[in-house]
């Protein structure tokens, strides 16, 4: 299973799926990421958090535990 912290930087990937429950699932959902949608990752800070992405054409910073949750294709 790819995870989108295994993306590199300047990779795609696109979302098959969501792991975790409640407020942090709903987190993720209201960033604009979903099953399906595809995700730029424009930079990883030193130490791997926060990783910058590009979804639906937004810049957004996620934490590496977040990333860890959502499940990629790598394109």
């Amino acid at each position: 299973m790819k995870t989108l912290k295994d993306v590199r930087i300047g990779g795609s990937a696109k979302v098959i799926k969501l792991h975790g429950e409640g407020p942090v699932r709903r987190r993720i959902m209201d960033m604009g990421i979903t099953r399906g949608i595809s995700i730029s990752v424009r930079k990883v800070a030193p130490l791997g958090d926060p990783i910058e992405v590009t979804v639906r054409g937004y810049e957004l910073s996620l934490r590496k535990a977040d990333a860890e949750m959502i499940e990629v294709e790598i394109i």
